[in-house]
């Protein structure tokens, strides 16, 4: 059986329900007669718990307007609900058991919609047997609806996602304790892990330990490479904090002092194209136009093509989501809206630097929720 996901910490039954009617009028906006709400993130966000996702089927159905909302869940599966203020909420609690075909009791509720709109992380299973249930009903994805919504985060987001920069930053303030010569990344991403947690995280949700030529890869994990005198160590860390609200921070060390002599000159044009992109955020900025700010500077300095992602991805309760700061992205900023701040520089074969902020969009401009220093850490050999 698979794993339930975190449960959150429980949200405050107004902050819920306000949450439940704007996505009801927003379903409406988009001429969409039902939102069904898969376990995940988006749950999560609504409901306060993010459930687990199984071949039974459990779905938040939320019509659009005025209807009332319903949980659909196994009864076999209730009991992790229990806590969702269901009341308060105005959700009826519809429990189903094996043998009972829950799809056609989502539909029976529903009538005869026109469009409906599944999580965009529902499993192939059940958005085909929603196809078969609904007859006739067009079926898109919620994403465009939801997103508008968790892209502009209220101050208990925001506050959460302080409190998560936070934890990341102490780690990588100890980074002395554990990243030198003849040790492998396996071993220093072990280390690592540990601290994850011991700083306030439930768990770590990824570790990238990416020492001389790995730290060119920027998706590196970690691997039995053993760690030597001179070489430029990214170190990519992040998860959740109990809130369900994700921490997400880079920064680049040398194991004494870089072996190879264009560290140094390399490194500063990225620590600029960085402090760039950061300074570039505020209200009505595009995202294309963050993006623009890191990799006009890295390729004027002639890296360009060592420059080979976005410079930043939306966060919140997932590690990746919208806003996604990237060339032809002309979404305006708005306050509330946080994000990464990652431009990199990336020579196969040699090494890499990354340098990642979270940062929040301000009513006048930027506040960023990681404080660790920019610089090249270099650390004893």
């Amino acid at each position: 059986m698979s794993r339930r996901a975190p449960q959150t910490t429980p949200l405050d039954p107004g902050t819920l329900r306000a949450r439940l009617d704007r996505a009801r009028q927003a379903a409406a906006r988009a001429e969409t007669d039902a939102l069904l709400i898969a376990p995940g993130s988006d749950l999560s966000y609504f409901l306060g718990e993010a459930g687990g996702s199984f071949e039974r089927l459990t779905a938040l159905v939320l019509p659009a307007g005025d209807g009332a909302p319903a949980l659909v869940v196994p009864k076999l599966e209730a009991p992790g609900y229990a806590h969702v203020p269901a009341d308060e909420l105005g959700i009826e609690i519809v429990t189903w058991v094996d043998g009972e075909d829950p799809y056609r009791m989502v539909a029976a509720r529903l009538g005869r919609p026109g469009r409906v709109a599944v999580s965009d992380n529902t499993a192939a299973l059940h958005v085909l047997a929603f196809r078969d249930a609904l007859g006739d009903a067009e079926q898109t994805l919620a994403g465009p609806v939801v997103r508008e919504l968790r892209m502009r985060k209220d101050p208990a987001e925001i506050a959460a996602l302080r409190a998560a920069g936070e934890a990341i930053d102490r780690v990588h303030a100890r980074m002395g304790e554990w990243l030198r010569p003849g040790r492998t990344e396996a071993e220093v991403g072990a280390d690592i892990t540990a601290a994850i947690v011991e700083e306030g995280h439930t768990h770590a949700d990824f570790v990238i330990v990416g020492s001389g030529p790995n730290g060119a890869s920027p998706h590196h994990d970690v691997s039995a490479r053993v760690i030597e005198p001179g070489d430029v160590v990214v170190i990519d860390i992040g998860g959740p904090i109990a809130s369900g609200y994700n921490s997400d921070s880079t920064r680049t060390y040398s194991v004494g002092e870089p072996r190879d002599a264009d560290v140094t000159d390399t490194y500063a044009v990225l620590q600029r194209a960085q402090q760039a992109a950061v300074q570039a955020v505020r209200p009505g900025a595009t995202a294309e136009q963050i993006d623009a700010a890191a990799r006009e500077i890295i390729t004027d300095a002639g890296f360009g093509e060592y420059f080979i992602h976005r410079t930043g991805h939306g966060i919140g309760l997932d590690v990746h989501e919208e806003p996604y700061i990237v060339g032809g992205n002309t979404l305006p900023l708005e306050a509330g809206m946080a994000f990464s701040v990652e431009p990199g520089i990336y020579q196969p074969g040699r090494w890499g630097a990354r340098i990642e902020d979270i940062v929040v969009v301000t009513d006048t401009g930027v506040d960023p929720l990681n404080n660790r220093p920019h610089d090249l850490v270099v650390l004893g050999s």
